[in-house]
């Protein structure tokens, strides 16, 4: 029986271990610089576990990841406000490794400021 235990908690442990590891955290962005900027949607996938955008920034195409959809649709930002052809300002930070990936702290959808974190 004790057996038993310690393999349910090696597997509980590395369970947590392989979540934290695989999931994208705040820690994989660069919070020291904030890109603020206006763009247009190009695509959005309004789905969890958090909603994407692409977007053009500084004349490249770029992978925005924003909210869950819960906190989206809480803070009052639906799907048809980010959708296709809307314009949006952004203020997300750059991924530390991944060349075209952001992470969105804030959107602004005509005029309106929605916080996403």
């Amino acid at each position: 029986m004790k057996s038993f235990r310690n393999i349910s908690l090696a597997f509980a442990f590395l369970l947590c271990l392989s979540f934290t590891v695989l999931h994208h955290g705040w820690a994989d962005y660069d919070q020291t610089k904030p890109q603020d900027f206006k763009t247009t949607i190009e695509e959005s996938i309004y789905e969890n576990p958090h909603v994407l955008a692409k977007v053009k920034y500084k004349k490249e195409m770029y992978t925005v990841f924003l909210a869950p959809t819960s906190r989206m649709t809480d803070r009052g930002l639906t799907a048809d406000m980010i959708k296709k052809g809307a314009s949006v300002r952004l203020v997300a930070y750059p991924h530390k490794t991944e060349k075209g990936e952001m992470r969105a702290e804030r959107i602004f959808v005509d005029g309106k400021k929605f916080e996403l974190r």
